[in-house]
């Protein structure tokens, strides 16, 4: 998985808007932030998932997917190592992040 990559799998997704958050980019729905890349740096992204989510997310995929340091991390934040990330979990990750941050809506 390469940085254009995980861009092109989240920008994939309805509505979604690539913004700037502390200097990396970030993907957001409805202005909520979903996903970003380049954190904690190059070489990494972050998927706001929920908690149960991260569990399993991180099971499946140690090697992948790590929780990010912190109370972030407690509430589901997933870092992403991108050089171990297959493109599936990846669509799977982001999917999941963006109908948790989506209005009703658009689900």
């Amino acid at each position: 998985m390469t940085a254009a990559e995980f861009r092109r799998i989240a920008l994939s997704l309805p509505e979604t808007a690539e913004s700037s958050h502390m200097h990396h980019p970030d993907f957001r729905v409805a202005g909520k932030i979903f996903a970003t890349l380049g954190y904690p740096e190059k070489g990494w992204g972050m998927v706001k998932l929920f908690p149960n989510q991260q569990e399993e997310l991180v099971k499946s995929a140690s090697d992948a997917f790590v929780p990010v340091k912190g109370k972030w991390g407690l509430r589901g934040a997933t870092s992403v190592r991108l050089k171990n990330a297959k493109a599936a979990a990846l669509r799977k990750a982001m999917r999941a992040a963006w109908l948790n941050a989506a209005p009703k809506r658009l689900h």
